[in-house]
């Protein structure tokens, strides 16, 4: 019954409303006056005095009238926040001088008394409507909103507070925060409780949602509070990160459901500026395959140094137009007077690296281009190689040809004992960057190793998210598979500092910090979605009564391992950074390298895969295959490269 009166209510024209109100709030003034002349005088003979009206009538109008003008009647009501006080206070003052200027006019004799307890009881009746009214407008039972408990009661909570009152999509019933002095006060009309005190929260307001109002927690404690909540199977969401807030890139009423790189994510380190700037502020720097994943954040990090100019060299025509495009407008929202330049070409096309390094005086390379996703390049072997080491190969012969100064290899933990042609790869490249090295050369060479990236393209984690998202099954390769994870900008930061660091030939290894099982991360990722998991044989299993999402082990793909390390040997030396370390690693004389690379390169050309697996056990990779025979989706079918590409790329590799 009464939900439909407040429903009848929001029906009525603002018009209409508003002199609700007015019929209302004379109603509250006049018994306020009454109450205090009664209180006062302790009879009710007054009444029948005329001129005690007058003076009463005089005191209503002009209080409205000062209502009105201060903009009582332009607030909507379900929005008012305590700033409405100082409103009403000030009415409650005019109320108490058009009463004494009234009664003076009309010869009325007043207690002294009387006035003032007009004044008190006009404002607390008027303001006592107002958030009465209020509390009735903002309940979920006739706005179909969805109720939430808020996590942090600090400023960041109160301002998602009044935002989501603005809203229709979500009402606030609590408030929870970890502080003692937050702690059982109020705060917006709801009270704060601890955090011990969810689960009987949940069950006493019927929330589905816990909205996190943390933005400026380290990630660490973030992790601990997501990990306590997951087991209450209630979608957790959170607001954006401060910086987001404060660039203007996010509001804070913008939520998002809590990601995996929330549980990921690892305290932040203060890079060294001067580390950052050495090889950047003031160069031309270049940046191939400056599209991908890594390459895209590393190539925001490099603006932030401000580069006299910043070579994008991407194979990609969608991925250059875009991150060229999102660079110039981050380079006039910096103010900074740096030149980006995007440059369309193939690592493995080395006239056109010579040319683009000469026409702008590169100064420093990032080597971000490669092909790296595991299955992909296990059916494409040959055109991995070629990509990956001999691109790898020409990019570096190109750099000492000009004089680059710096050189750094992004480099990855699977290069490290590979079971797979990708990660080979890798190692190779590393071993081409290392022979050049020592060969007398004026460019610095080295390299960086580290782990997965964060919601990089291929990523398990924006999989999962599909997968969830779809409604599952949710799919992981084996049970106690695990990863080393670390957030883009974190890498690109570390990749940036630790080029800086090279003496030439150095490979420096990431601190990843803990590995993550994988299983964990995607029964973690179904539970912040308020899902319950559930283990099924195989993916077209569904099994509605053991709980929301399924989830199943399809087996090892070709190529993957268990388990990815990031040192061959055991030997890490530590550098001026902490998560930063150098290692000593197996390299190979130039000529010799040089020779087995000629081979490789006759072996691509033929597409002779059985020579391609001889010559990457012969060299000290440790490859290790998990499948005894390698593959090729095209077979023997000729892959050499046509034209004077091939020819000039062949004679680099025999000289």
């Amino acid at each position: 019954m009464f939900s439909s009166y407040i429903a009848e209510l929001f029906k009525l024209s603002r018009s209409t409303k508003v002199g609700l109100l007015l019929v209302l709030d004379t109603f509250l003034i006049s018994l306020s006056f009454i109450s205090a002349m009664a209180l006062g005088l302790e009879s009710l003979d007054f009444a029948m005095q005329p001129a005690i009206w007058g003076s009463l009538i005089s005191s209503i109008i002009a209080t409205l009238l000062a209502f009105w003008s201060l903009g009582l009647y332009r607030v909507v009501v379900r929005f008012i926040t305590g700033k409405i006080l100082v409103t009403v206070g000030m009415g409650a003052l005019v109320a108490v001088i058009s009463l004494y200027a009234a009664g003076l006019f009309f010869d009325v004799s007043l207690p002294r008394s009387v006035p003032i307890m007009f004044a008190v009881f006009s404002f607390l009746s008027v303001g006592f409507l107002r958030f009465v009214a209020r509390t009735c407008f903002r309940t979920p039972n006739h706005l179909n909103r969805i109720p939430v408990i808020i996590y942090g009661a600090g400023e960041a909570g109160l301002q998602l507070l009044n935002a989501l009152f603005h809203g229709r999509e979500y009402v606030p019933v609590a408030l929870v925060d970890d502080r003692h002095s937050l702690q059982d006060l109020s705060i917006g009309g709801l009270r704060v409780n601890s955090a011990n005190k969810i689960r009987h929260l949940v069950r006493e307001t019927g929330a589905n949602v816990i909205l996190l109002a943390m933005p400026s927690v380290s990630p660490s404690r973030r992790r601990e509070i997501v990990s306590a909540l997951e087991d209450l199977h209630l979608e957790i969401k959170t607001i954006p990160s401060m910086s987001n807030i404060v660039s203007g890139k996010a509001r804070i009423s913008d939520l998002r459901t809590v990601s995996a790189e929330d549980l990921l994510g690892r305290d932040p380190i203060l890079p060294d500026p001067e580390l950052l700037g050495k090889n950047v502020t003031g160069r031309v720097v270049m940046v191939s395959g400056a599209g991908g994943s890594i390459g895209s954040e590393l190539c925001r990090q490099i603006l932030i140094q401000n580069p006299s100019s910043l070579v994008l060299y991407e194979l990609s025509e969608f991925a250059l137009y875009t991150i060229e495009a999102e660079l110039s407008s981050m380079a006039t929202r910096l103010n900074c007077q740096t030149k980006v330049i995007p440059i369309l070409g193939s690592v493995q096309n080395s006239r056109r690296l010579e040319a683009t390094i000469k026409a702008f005086q590169v100064q420093t390379i990032y080597h971000a281009a490669a092909y790296k996703h595991v299955p992909l390049v296990e059916e494409n072997v040959v055109e991995g190689i070629q990509n990956n080491v001999f691109g790898t190969l020409a990019i570096i012969l190109a750099a000492q040809k000009f004089g680059v100064e710096n050189f750094t290899l992004i480099s990855t933990d699977k290069a490290v004992r590979p079971t797979n042609v990708m990660g080979a790869t890798k190692r190779i490249a590393e071993l081409i960057c290392q022979a050049h090295s020592r060969e007398g050369s004026p460019t610095i060479f080295s390299m960086v190793r580290f782990g997965n990236v964060l919601d990089s393209s291929g990523s398990v984690i924006p999989r999962f998210r599909a997968q969830i998202e779809a409604g599952g099954p949710v799919t992981v390769t084996h049970k106690d598979i695990n990863r080393y994870f670390m957030t883009t900008s974190e890498a690109a930061q570390l990749v940036i500092q630790a080029g800086a660091m090279g003496q030439n030939g150095d490979v420096f290894v990431l601190d990843m910090g803990e590995p993550v099982k994988i299983m964990d991360l995607a029964l973690s990722m179904a539970k912040l979605y308020g899902l319950v998991p559930y283990m099924v044989d195989h993916p077209d299993q569904i099994l509605p009564d053991n709980g929301d999402i399924p989830v199943c082990i399809t087996g090892l793909r070709k190529g993957e391992k268990l388990y990815e390390e990031l040192l061959i040997g055991n030997n890490p030396a530590p550098t001026k950074h902490p998560r930063i370390m150098t290692a000593s690693e197996v390299s190979l004389p130039r000529d010799v390298l040089m020779a087995a690379l000629d081979r490789l390169l006759q072996a691509c050309e033929a597409s002779d895969l059985p020579i391609i697996t001889a010559i990457l056990h012969q060299l000290p990779l440790d490859y290790a295959p998990s499948s005894t025979e390698m593959s090729d989706l095209l077979g023997g079918a000729d892959q050499g490269t046509e034209g004077q590409r091939k020819v000039n790329l062949k004679a680099r590799v025999r000289t």
